[in-house]
């Protein structure tokens, strides 16, 4: 199991939560839960997950929602385009 957890301010906002729970339920082998005390979403994913980051964070974006990623991010989701340094 993977585990992220997102800061976003805002998303106490119930119509937010909705939008949240509309683009966020349609991404396989994800279970999430919304702290709309703390603006926090916890996510945990399966071990092979599906999306990355980027993609994450594009979710929040279009709900205008600027997405903090809490602690470290796991290998797995992180960004597999990364560019290698020339020697």
């Amino acid at each position: 199991m993977i585990e992220l957890e997102v800061y976003a301010a805002g998303v106490r906002d119930m119509d937010k939560i909705m939008e949240l729970d509309s683009n966020l339920g349609v991404v396989p082998d994800l279970r999430y839960k919304v702290d709309s005390n703390h603006d926090i979403v916890y996510m945990e994913f399966g071990e092979d997950p599906s999306v990355n980051v980027d993609h994450i964070r594009s979710i929040f974006r279009n709900l205008s929602l600027d997405a903090r990623f809490v602690g470290d991010i796991p290998e797995q989701l992180r960004s597999k385009n990364k560019t290698q340094r020339l020697l």
